[in-house]
């Protein structure tokens, strides 16, 4: 039986200059293989499209070398069998739902289970298991049962990935009492706030934007992409360290207007403003829920202006609850109303993808917009 307990210190390792794929996914042996030897429990989970509509998981006990393989009741196979088209789809869709609830017995349990979806668009079936297990166990058992799992997956679009594998779902999470959502920009994020995301208590979903994995991206689909090499956030300490949930990074500091995004977003802000020679303020939030209101607070009541930027669509997209969160602590600081660039509420389109997408001229007409009476 596992309750709020002991945490042994994790010990790792990491390469510089990495691309953001491999700090997210090399963060892993480095930071479970030692603690796995230790009293520290973790655990690993992989859904992936390799798959090939198999299911794929594969846990690493505490003390236990060999792989465990987690695999569909023989019943549900021999009525799949008959027809393959609807098997793939029907056990692609089931092995989501299979592997977070296997993760939650885990980690009541003892372990801290760290499973991969690929991609966020296909984490809906899993939905009933994070929300309605997951989040609420610690509460319905009064504290006797926590679920330390960890979901990581890659999200968001500017990948020509169209609707099936670019949408941004982060808001439907951030609105779920007992669950954390953190999103990285940098691999120096990624690899501290993973480790932070394993060790927290309480279950969490770490997207990781799929459009910066190779290095950041300025908006400019058209123009020569860059590596993590020459960005400071590229550079990965050797050994342990933390970024703590819940506590947002100034990138730049500004006078004229605050900006508030986050994954992506971020870059393309900074690319932005550099451009248009702006003096912004940009604030990656770096985690939506726990949200660093305070550093949110303070630039807004400094600048007197605010620019919300995101990927995913605009109704009810977490820009709406930082709009209103502004609105409720800055209103008699503002000298102009706030604005969003979101992407729009349409799938997200394929052909269309980079009018979708929060890009320079957007974000550009957006700070126009705020600094035209300034």
């Amino acid at each position: 039986m596992r309750r709020e307990g002991h945490q042994a210190p994790v010990r790792t390792f990491m390469v510089r200059a990495l691309s953001f794929a491999a700090v997210c996914a090399l963060t892993l042996n480095p930071v479970l293989s030692p603690v796995i030897a230790s009293d520290y429990r973790a655990s690993a989970a992989a859904a992936g499209a390799s798959g090939g509509g198999q299911l794929n998981a594969r846990f690493l006990p505490l003390g236990i070398g060999k792989s465990i393989v987690v695999d569909l009741p023989r019943d549900i196979k021999d009525v799949l069998v008959a027809d393959p088209k609807i098997a793939n789809a029907i056990v692609r869709s089931a092995q989501r739902a299979y592997i977070i609830g296997a993760a939650i017995g885990m980690a009541a349990y003892g372990l801290r289970p760290v499973v991969e979806v690929q991609f966020a668009d296909y984490i809906y079936p899993a939905l009933d298991q994070l929300v309605s297990e997951a989040a609420r166990l610690r509460y319905r058992s009064a504290g006797e049962f926590i679920s330390p799992i960890t979901v990581r997956s890659p999200f968001g679009g500017g990948i020509f990935g169209g609707q099936t594998h670019s949408q941004s779902p982060e808001g439907i999470f951030t609105h779920v009492s007992g669950m954390k959502t953190v999103i990285p920009a940098t691999p120096y994020d990624a690899k501290g706030l993973l480790i932070a995301a394993i060790e927290d208590n309480d279950p969490t979903i770490f997207f990781e934007p799929k459009r910066i994995y190779n290095g950041p991206f300025d908006g400019y689909w058209d123009r020569p992409s860059q590596n993590w090499s020459k960005h400071p956030g590229g550079e990965v300490p050797t050994g342990y360290y933390k970024v703590e949930l819940g506590k947002a990074n100034v990138v730049r500091t500004g006078e004229a207007v605050t900006i508030l995004c986050y994954g992506t977003m971020v870059h393309v802000c900074v690319a932005t403003v550099a451009e248009m020679g702006v003096d912004a303020e940009i604030v990656d939030l770096r985690t939506l829920v726990p949200l660093d209101i305070e550093t949110i607070e303070a630039s807004v009541k400094k600048t007197g202006r605010c620019l919300i930027v995101h990927e995913a669509t605009r109704t009810s997209g977490f820009g709406s609850e930082l709009s209103a969160l502004v609105q409720e602590r800055c209103f008699y600081h503002l000298e102009a109303p706030i604005e969003r660039v979101t992407g729009f509420d349409t799938p997200y389109p394929h052909s269309l993808e980079w009018a979708y997408f929060p890009g320079p001229v957007r974000i550009g007409q957006a700070l126009k917009n705020l600094l035209k009476d300034a």
